[in-house]
């Protein structure tokens, strides 16, 4: 269905849709200056960055898709709820075309497996827990394709993701969405302040129910296409025979050791295994044993009970800071430490450099190095402010 206001039921459509100003100019814009300003939407082949493209339109923005081919192989690419890939790919060609919005696919394979496959092996195989979702956003979308955006004339790139942003004090903010469920915050803690100012996100105050309801009154095809579940390139959730193909050499034997080293058992390669894993390990002392720690260099997999795993003090490399002036005091915060958890509370320190230091008021388990940790305000509520956060490289 095309957009615009050539029949009566596409008025009714249209009027059950929320109008959308993405502050390309100071005070807002009104529809005549909307229809000189261009707009590229990152349409994943989804429904949440189809509604996007949908709002986008709506609002009077010349707009404009774009499509990421960002792999092309295995069992991966007919999944349905992938992105970037195989099916996808013309679901966002057919949403383009019911939206009468112009479309172009763009092959990044190559730099895709650079900046994110290559990484997620290699991390995988250092023992750390590897976050490529976080890496794709940092490299591929809001760098390479922000350049592309800026490339083609675009003001802003549009994308799907739930999370807010406001400009406030002299500089843009980042903020929890409506829907904490569908928060995506985690996933986009090392957006530059540069970047905010170019991003936008117009799905920020609606639900993931809403979504679907302006999706089927638009009559997209991908109205009842499920969410990704999975990590897009990883077919099953299957990592080991991912890692495998890309680093054929990586199943190197090892010893599974207790806390104190003694060897319990051996394993065929350190990419079976991750911190806090307690299925699959291959030995039994009459207790539940959980890997409390991987040591890639020697190739050993340490497990102990489970109160093993509590940490309080992690240490943070690579921080990116969202809070505005950078503070020398400690500061009460809230942290997540693993996209699915709740924020808890915690001190933060930031040190020389791009590091910190984060103390949890209550230990929290399972903490892997390679995973990320972000900073939310501590006082505020559901809608709180995202202050950064970094990668966690130990903890105690």
């Amino acid at each position: 269905m095309e957009i615009s206001t050539d029949s009566e039921l596409e008025i009714l459509v249209m009027n059950d849709l929320p109008d959308i100003d993405l502050e390309l100019s100071e005070g807002g814009s009104n529809k005549e200056m909307r229809s000189t300003q261009r707009v590229v939407v990152a349409m994943s082949g989804g429904v949440d960055s189809s509604v996007a493209a949908a709002l986008v339109k709506r609002a009077g923005y010349d707009t404009i898709g774009i499509t990421l081919q960002l792999y092309d192989h295995g069992d991966a690419t007919k999944r349905k709820g992938a992105c970037c890939a195989g099916q996808d790919i013309h679901d966002a060609r057919s949403v383009a075309a019911s939206l009468d919005i112009p479309h172009y696919v763009l092959d990044y394979e190559s730099l895709f497996r650079e900046s994110v496959i290559d990484n997620f092996a290699d991390t995988y195989l250092s023992g750390h827990t590897p976050i490529p979702c976080v890496k794709c956003n940092e490299t591929v979308k809001f760098k390479d394709l922000l350049t592309t955006a800026k490339d083609l004339g675009a003001e802003a790139l549009v994308t799907g993701h739930y999370i807010e942003t406001s400009f406030n004090d002299g500089q843009w903010q980042m903020r929890r969405p409506v829907d904490e469920k569908r928060d995506q915050s985690y996933f986009l803690f090392s957006t530059t302040h540069e970047q905010l100012s170019f991003l936008r996100f117009p799905l920020a105050h609606l639900t993931k129910n809403e979504i679907r309801e302006f999706a089927a009154k638009l009559a997209l095809p991908v109205a009842d296409k499920p969410d990704s579940q999975d990590i897009c390139f990883v077919p099953n959730g299957d990592y080991a025979s991912v890692i495998e193909r890309l680093r054929p050499d990586c199943s190197l034997p090892g010893e599974i050791v207790d806390m104190y080293g003694n060897i319990l058992g051996q394993h065929q390669g350190v990419l079976h295994y991750t911190v806090g894993q307690r299925r699959g390990l291959g030995v039994a002392i009459g207790e539940p044993l959980y890997v409390v720690r991987i040591d890639a260099d020697t190739r050993q997999v340490i497990v102990g009970p489970k109160e093993a795993l509590a940490r309080r003090t992690i240490i943070l490399d690579e921080v990116n800071w969202l809070g505005g002036e950078r503070l020398s005091d400690p500061i009460d915060v809230k942290v997540k430490i693993r996209s699915t958890g709740s924020p808890v509370r915690a001190n933060l320190t930031l040190l020389q450099g791009q590091r910190a230091e984060v103390s949890l008021d209550i230990p929290e388990e399972g903490v892997s190095p390679g995973q990320a940790c972000v900073f939310y305000g501590a006082e505020e509520g559901p809608a709180a402010r995202v202050l950064g956060g970094g990668w966690i490289i130990s903890a105690q």
